[in-house]
């Protein structure tokens, strides 16, 4: 499969010569269609020794090979769409969003639409797009799909470089909640180890032991449920895609609900009922929910501070943990 590259073609023999180009293209590259070779000619992407191929009906000569130029796909530009948000606080520089469990934050592969991104065009008209990337505007920093909770998003390019490099030198305050299998030992604790791209897995991420981005969580055990689970809270130094979930998996102490990062259920006790075990083991996502944020404002240089409570199903599963 072709991707994005520069590709050369055999050497034009006697039988090719005087084809036109496009044909002689759909010989050397058969996954793509004459009219996509066209279209490429036509854009100059295909030269002869760094010289630009002028039209589809160039002839090919004899004893010349071709290069083509196959430019990665652009990026769809996000349209926007009256998606519900729950706004926690919003002035002409900053927007502060309690994003629901299940929405992702901005386009990708496999979510296309629905993301916050597209809500946030909507809610916010003009006034965002062009902010900080046409895939990305005012994003400057995500949550997971399956986390609920706090974000900040910029309104316009001054507020986006502010908290862009509030994120960068790590002086954003974030407090997380994660519901976990077991108990971490010790109870409270700093996890320092790296993060980097799984080598067996490319769509997960790793603790590794060198190379990789310095990661750093702090976490303090709030509450025991008969060492089944814990209910932990966890400060962010650094933000690493997946952090909290791969430093707790590190621990043996994986969210509950992630079906990414979960290894073998837990041995529950016996004296739990089958239906609270069910329910626990069965929980959709992984339990873990954004609760605080803190920055200051790019603006006004005051210290802003956001607090959202545990939604709903993360209430539902903590209550079933409290009374097992």
């Amino acid at each position: 499969m072709l991707t994005d590259n520069i590709y050369t073609t055999q050497i034009v023999n006697k039988d090719f010569k005087g084809l036109r180009i496009d044909k002689f293209l759909t010989t050397c590259f058969p996954e793509l269609s004459r009219s996509q070779l066209q279209k490429l000619i036509k854009n100059g992407n295909v030269s002869c020794d760094d010289d630009i191929i002028p039209d589809v009906s160039f002839k090919v000569r004899e004893n010349d090979s071709y290069q083509l130029y196959l430019p990665p796909p652009a990026d769809a530009e996000p349209q926007p769409e009256n998606i519900p948000l729950n706004v926690v606080y919003e002035d002409e520089d900053v927007i502060v969003v309690d994003k629901p469990a299940g929405m992702t934050v901005h386009p990708a592969p496999g979510a296309p639409n629905g993301t916050l991104v597209n809500a946030l065009l909507y809610h916010c008209g003009n006034s965002l797009s062009g902010v900080g990337g046409v895939k990305r505007p005012g994003i400057v920093h995500r949550i997971d799909r399956f986390t609920s909770g706090l974000l900040v998003v910029a309104k316009n390019d001054a507020a986006h470089q502010s908290l862009s490099a509030q994120f960068f030198d790590h002086s954003i305050e974030r407090t997380y909640f994660a519901l976990v299998y077991g108990v971490p030992n010790p109870l409270n604790g700093t996890i320092d180890k790296n993060i980097a791209r799984s080598s067996f897995d490319r769509k997960k991420m790793a603790v590794v032991a060198s190379a990789g981005k310095h990661a750093v969580t702090h976490y303090q055990t709030k509450e025991v449920f008969k060492n089944i689970a814990s209910l932990v809270q966890c400060n962010l130094e650094t933000g690493r895609t997946h952090q909290i979930r791969v430093h707790m998996a590190s621990i043996g102490c994986n969210l509950i609900g992630d079906q990414v990062y979960e290894k073998a259920k837990k041995t529950l006790i016996k004296a739990i009922s089958e239906e609270d075990k069910k329910f626990i083991n069965s929980f959709p996502r992984q339990a873990l929910h954004a609760a605080t944020l803190g920055f200051v404002h790019p603006r006004t240089g005051q210290l802003m501070h956001f607090a959202s409570p545990f939604p709903e199903d993360f209430l539902a599963l903590l209550n079933v943990l409290k009374h097992i």
